[in-house]
């Protein structure tokens, strides 16, 4: 039987074990159950290929209390799975290290955090690490500890996480179902017009030459739809809150800028002139030196008790000046 490389990185590395690989036995706990075995398997090995897998899963490698399964069985509590032996490749010697965010609820089934613009929620891309990475470095006792969705790295405010995998699954339910009421606070330059406005355009993601995933309005994309309710207008801008009725990358910088609406700040689908003219303090008025976007705002049901949860994060420091320099000023 061939031993399974694992790599840690985007390159693979020779494997340097310290001893033969060897069979493991693993019995599943409570918050690993529910998950396919596809999946568990992908998350103990992280970074095998996908096709290393599934071959190992095919040929009855890997075995569920002593029996052959497929790749759709889903694991039980109690059940002891079988894992082949595994070549470990010489682990990185980087560090990841640990730091806590300020946190909007804890209990025993999630943790929700307000995330600082600039920070990403995981790492990849060039990316070392994020969030995600840094809290399971802080929490090293934690058994379970997953991203229940997404922010842009720019993108500051409420970032949820599960602390059991009955919560992921819950909450992931409610996100497919679209239960869960996501608000943010945006900043645009434009004349905007209706206090309340439906933007549905169907979203198409490709990746730019440079390798840069990117996001454009196109007939054969995703439907997308925003709702943006217009709080105040400030000279040439207007504060806005958008309510997400689906959930696509970039989907609230990309309704805005092919309407016209370029966000404060955005470095990718705004309006560049602007950026370096806010980027630099003007009498009265506040630099600005990042995208004016805010999660400041979620609503869904807990998924221990059933009942609805509202939590609110306010805008930071940096953005909430800005606005109370744009009153004495018409940029």
């Amino acid at each position: 039987m061939k031993d399974l490389a694992i790599f840690s990185g985007k390159e693979a590395q020779t494997p340097v074990p310290s001893q033969p690989p060897q069979v493991q036995l693993v019995t599943i706990s409570e918050e690993e159950a529910g998950q396919r075995i596809d999946n568990f398997l992908l998350r103990i090995c992280k970074g095998v290929p996908k096709s290393h897998i599934y071959r190992v899963l095919r040929s009855g490698e890997v075995r569920v209390n002593k029996g052959r399964i497929d790749q759709t069985y889903r694991l039980e509590q109690g059940d002891v799975v079988r894992i082949p032996p595994v070549r470990m490749a010489e682990k990185s010697s980087q560090v990841v290290p640990g730091a806590e965010f300020k946190i909007l609820l804890e209990d025993k089934h999630l943790l929700v955090i307000d995330k600082p613009a600039g920070v990403a929620v995981h790492g990849g891309s060039g990316v070392s690490y994020g969030v995600i990475e840094q809290l399971r470095a802080a929490r090293p006792e934690a058994k379970f500890l997953e991203l229940i969705h997404r922010l842009d790295r720019d993108t500051s405010g409420i970032l949820l996480l599960a602390k059991k995998r009955s919560a992921l699954t819950n909450l992931h339910e409610q996100i497919r179902e679209g239960l869960l009421d996501k608000r943010y606070l945006v900043l645009v330059q434009g004349d905007w017009k209706n206090p309340r406005e439906h933007i549905k355009l169907p979203l198409f993601k490709y990746n730019a030459p440079d390798g840069e995933r990117r996001v454009r309005v196109q007939s054969d994309g995703l439907a997308s739809h925003t709702v943006f309710n217009l709080l105040k207008k400030y000279g040439t801008f207007a504060l806005l809150e958008a309510e997400l009725k689906t959930g696509r990358t970039h989907q609230i910088r990309v309704h805005l800028a092919s309407s016209g609406f370029a966000i404060a700040g955005d470095d990718k689908y705004g309006d560049f002139a602007l950026n370096r003219t806010l980027q630099k303090a003007d009498g009265v008025r506040f630099a600005l030196k990042r995208m004016f976007l805010h999660a400041h705002q979620i609503t869904f049901t807990h998924p221990e008790t059933g009942l609805p949860v509202t939590l609110n994060a306010p805008l930071p420091p940096e953005c909430d000046r800005f606005l109370k320099s744009l009153e004495n000023t018409s940029v």
